[in-house]
């Protein structure tokens, strides 16, 4: 029996509800040499009962562990994985039926370690909404040499990616000792080594804005990212210009200003101040300075 090409990896916690949906999109796909591996991460919802009426199908493995967090589950699905690439799926997204078939042969060329796409965003029912920002300047899709660009900011949807096995032997798994911004800190360190590509379409199918999301939790998503940045100054400064270094950081405290505005208007200077130290040309941050004065 051949390996599979593709290992999709779909790990669940309390998604009961969308894992049937998710499932049926990987199941649907045109391109059909893959498996599927489910992990359970300590769910107390109905995924058992979802599951059950999918492991008649021999390209599914199933495995059930305590809640020990979304890197863990992640890592323990790749630590099982049997193909030459690795596609993640979120249990509470979907794909669109060409995603494999359109992203897998830019992995062609060897230099290329993860491929991409653009996303589409859908509410809690499934209705496609429009009032997503993706149009900021640093979140436009890159390809190539992307360290630099994705130091400014995470471009790459997580559940449209598939990855080269090979990265995570060279670049390592998922950091546990992050509770977000996995993705962004798998993806900064496989950048070092390996070029990105994309394919400029939404093929995947995003939910935004449900109960349970784990992005909602700006403070904590806050503490991660200083954790990731400076992570990767430490181990990776060469690959980064100074500029980007200060840009990075004036977009940090140009966005916590914005966020402080409405708790902590100190703060919120603060961060608007640190933010222009670091590029006295963020217009953004002056702006946000006048609005915190005209608000007082």
């Amino acid at each position: 029996m051949s390996l599979p090409t593709v290992s999709v990896i779909i790990t669940c916690y309390n998604y009961g509800k969308y894992l049937k949906g998710c499932l049926d999109s990987v199941l649907n796909q045109s391109f059909s040499n893959f498996e599927i591996i489910i992990v359970n991460d300590g769910s107390i919802d109905n995924t058992d009962e979802i599951v059950e009426n999918f492991q008649s199908l021999s390209n599914i493995k199933y495995i059930k562990q305590p809640n020990r967090g979304q890197a863990i589950a992640k890592n323990v699905g790749i630590q099982n994985s049997s193909g030459d690439f690795i596609a993640f799926l979120d249990a509470d997204d979907a794909w669109e039926k060409d995603k494999l078939k359109k992203q897998l042969p830019l992995f062609e060329k060897n230099n290329i370690g993860v491929v991409y796409s653009r996303a589409m965003y859908v509410n809690d029912q499934g209705q496609s909404i429009n009032n997503v920002k993706t149009t900021e300047k640093y979140l436009i899709p890159k390809s190539g040499k992307v360290t630099e660009n994705l130091f400014l900011d995470n471009f790459v949807p997580f559940s449209s990616s598939i990855i080269r096995k090979d990265c995570f032997k060279k670049c390592g798994i998922f950091d546990v000792s992050l509770q977000m911004g996995i993705d962004w800190d798998l993806w900064l360190r496989i950048s070092t080594v390996y070029e990105f590509d994309f394919v400029d379409e939404p093929l995947l199918i995003y939910r935004v804005g449900h109960a349970g999301q784990m992005s909602k939790n700006l403070e904590i998503r806050q503490q991660c990212s200083d954790k990731i940045m400076s992570n990767f100054l430490m181990t990776h400064r060469n690959h980064l210009s100074m500029w980007t270094i200060r840009r990075a950081f004036s977009f940090t405290y140009s966005n916590r200003g914005e966020y402080y505005r409405r708790i902590d208007k100190k703060k919120s200077n603060c961060f608007f101040l640190k933010s222009i130290f670091q590029n006295p040309g963020n217009i953004n941050s002056y702006k946000g300075l006048l609005k915190n004065l005209l608000i007082y």
